[in-house]
């Protein structure tokens, strides 16, 4: 049986540009690397860049763009613009139109990066083939009146080019060695670095569908990473996103690896950034219980369902214990929020250790450990 390829539907300019940059990534920058000393200053440009491009996606396009988390001043957005085209994902609005299908649609056939269609083509293969007919841009109507945004949206590859990959050169030949120093800033603060960002992008629709924890939804395929979010400025808490779409925070909890949350804050100090938008954090803790005892739940029915085992009684006795407990501290949550009682941070604390204690407790039985005597 033949593979028909549908050329048709072959996007020939993002599939030769992506395949020069991942040959050029990962072939030509080593063989530069090995004859050259790169030096500070082109490492010093590396860093600023990846930082730079990457919080631009995560700050800029995602949070800023597309789900309004909060609002910013000219300045923000004029760096997000232009730092975001760096990274060659596309100019704001197009990239925006698809992330907002992306929530819409999720796991359907209308998401762009649909993780249901595999791995490979959320990661990658949504960009090498066009979809046909192609989707009307009719969910950026908002941003159409964004003249900083509209500016980037008819310029993205000139200024891609000349900032992402010209002027690197252009440092490079001045300031670390002449034509050897042009041809590391190009190839590794320009080529090298967009490859970089670019994937850690692309794991997001893929990895972060694939691996992970859904503590607060199973509605969708979305999962929290913390490894992804080492890589992604704090992006890689995705379930939680999924559920709260519209908070600047991914990591809502005070020890999660989020920059690009402190990024914002920071900047609402400095008087750049307003508007906020936070989910308050019963409702944050409601979900988390409501999934903690969905699994509860199902591990009583898969515990009733099962044959004959020592321990099967008591664990069954053990797990209708922690599902009364957890849909009591539901609904006496739930009550609080809708009589609109100011909670204090210590309950909310109580509740939030009871629910994690609960889930412990859940994988111990499930493991036949930690049962009652």
């Amino acid at each position: 049986m033949k593979l028909r390829i549908p050329f048709e539907r072959v996007d020939w300019l993002n599939t030769v540009f992506l395949m020069m940059i991942t040959l050029l990534a990962l072939v030509a920058a080593p063989i530069y690397l090995w004859h050259y000393d790169a030096g500070p200053v082109l490492w010093s440009m590396f860093a600023f860049y990846c930082i730079a491009t990457g919080m631009s996606i995560t700050l800029g396009y995602h949070r800023l763009f597309s789900h309004l988390s909060f609002k910013a001043k000219w300045p923000v957005k004029l760096f997000t613009l232009v730092f975001g085209a760096c990274a060659f994902e596309n100019s704001a609005l197009n990239w925006c139109s698809d992330h907002r299908r992306h929530h819409k649609h999720v796991d359907h056939d209308d998401d762009p990066y649909d993780i249901s269609k595999g791995f490979l083509w959320a990661h990658i293969g949504w960009i090498l083939f066009k979809t046909l007919p192609e989707p009307p841009m009719d969910n950026v109507q908002d941003l159409r009146k964004d003249k900083l945004v509209m500016w980037q949206h008819r310029w993205d590859k000139v200024v891609a080019l000349l900032v992402g990959l010209v002027f690197p050169s252009v440092i490079g030949y001045y300031f670390a060695g002449g034509a050897a120093g042009a041809l590391g800033g190009f190839l590794i603060v320009g080529v090298f670095r967009v490859f970089c960002v670019q994937q850690s992008t692309f794991f997001i629709n893929s990895l972060c569908h694939t691996i992970g924890n859904r503590p607060y939804s199973t509605k969708c395929s979305a999962r929290d990473s913390f490894i992804m979010s080492l890589f992604t400025f704090g992006e890689g808490y995705h379930n939680y996103h999924h559920e709260f779409q519209h908070d600047y925070r991914n990591g809502v909890k005070s020890w999660n690896f989020d920059p690009t949350k402190w990024a914002i804050w920071t900047l609402s100090k400095l008087g750049l950034t307003s508007d906020l938008r936070r989910v308050p954090d019963t409702k944050v803790l409601l979900a988390e219980m409501a999934e903690a005892r969905r699994r509860a739940d199902q591990e009583l029915a898969s515990l009733e369902a099962a044959g004959d085992h020592p321990w099967r009684d008591k664990a069954l006795e053990s797990m209708n214990s922690l599902i009364e407990r957890l849909a009591e501290n539901y609904h006496e949550l739930e009550k609080a929020m809708a009589d609109r009682v100011d909670l204090s941070r210590n309950a909310l604390r109580n509740w939030s250790k009871e629910t994690k204690e609960t889930l412990r407790h859940l994988a111990e039985i499930r493991r036949g450990r930690a049962l009652p005597a």
